[in-house]
């Protein structure tokens, strides 16, 4: 599988990253996921502490166990849940970032995170305090390499003019194209983007439908009616050369702009990555769809959180 840079890092992470969020708490069964996306090309798995209470962690780390030369890890802080767990708050302190730095490192049963990112924030946190954390794990070696993960111009502004991050991530799809807003400033300053949910919640693909929940066909997806988006499904269709599918073509459009070093996917069980995988690295799109694609979409900005 191809391997692009993440931004100037000497970190060389797959074209397809599993997101690991939706592997669930049979460890077993995310264990045998996982070593099925290694076994595939996949070389980036992306975690949070977050995910099931720090559960999602352990299992990356167990199936890991002896293949850790193999694999680029990506994990994120920022989230930090209350004793009960049944809610949490957003704590983008050095404190609780050092602190729970050591905790994901136990869960994963490593002695570095690759790529350790903040999982959020606005742009009331006390960024310079993160990114002295974040320096500061760097120089200890605990992390080799920090981003962010966010959908918000101005914070991102801020990381990009203050910080040494490697990666931003952001949800991009054909049905959320906003952060190609963001994207010359990146590539500027030889910033990657990890673009996750490119299929745009299954609404770009050949199930559509039956991924289409009642809210969606009352309320419609971002700023894309019901209607719209079997209108952008139609159209896609008309532009596929054999043996593409609407699949194939939301998997490699955010791979055609080189800002994107990546493409997240979730996978439930082995036959989803084996599916996404192979729609991704045996198709590849031309130009001239690209530019099509585009037409028949929409080009939007993000409204908020600008200043």
């Amino acid at each position: 599988m191809k391997k692009n840079q993440l931004g100037t890092s000497d970190l060389y992470i797959s074209e397809i990253g599993l997101g690991c969020m939706s592997l669930g708490t049979d460890v077993e069964k995310g264990v045998r996921i996982i070593h099925e996306a290694l076994q595939m090309g996949v070389n980036f798995l992306d975690t949070a502490d977050l995910y099931d209470f720090g559960m999602n962690e352990e299992i990356v780390g167990k199936a890991l166990k002896g293949r850790r030369d193999e694999v680029i890890v990506a994990t994120k802080v920022g989230n930090r849940w209350n004793e009960n767990k049944d809610s949490w708050i957003w704590d983008p302190s050095a404190k609780y970032i050092k602190t729970e730095v050591k905790e994901s490192l136990r869960r994963l049963q490593m002695d570095y995170i690759d790529l350790y990112q903040l999982h959020g924030g606005t742009i009331e946190d006390p960024i310079d305090e993160t990114i002295g954390a974040f320096e500061d794990l760097k120089k200890e070696g605990l992390i080799r390499y920090y981003g962010i993960s966010s959908i918000r111009p101005n914070v991102i502004n801020e990381f990009v003019n203050k910080s040494n991050i490697v990666c931003v991530m952001m949800q991009y799809s054909l049905l959320d194209r906003r952060p190609e807003e963001v994207f010359p400033l990146l590539k500027e300053n030889k910033i990657s983007v990890i673009s996750r949910g490119p299929l745009a919640k299954g609404l770009l693909t050949e199930k559509m439908k039956d991924k289409a929940n009642a809210q969606v066909i009352e309320k419609g997806y971002l700023n894309y009616s019901y209607e719209e988006i079997k209108e952008v499904n139609r159209n896609i269709q008309e532009l596929l050369i054999s043996p593409q599918t609407i699949n194939s073509i939301a998997l490699r459009y955010p791979l055609f702009n080189e800002t994107v070093a990546t493409i997240i996917t979730g996978a439930s069980n082995i036959e989803q990555i084996r599916e996404n995988v192979l729609e991704t690295t045996n198709n590849q799109i031309t130009k001239e769809q690209y530019d099509k694609l585009q037409a028949i979409t929409k080009s939007t900005i993000y409204q908020q959180h600008r200043i």
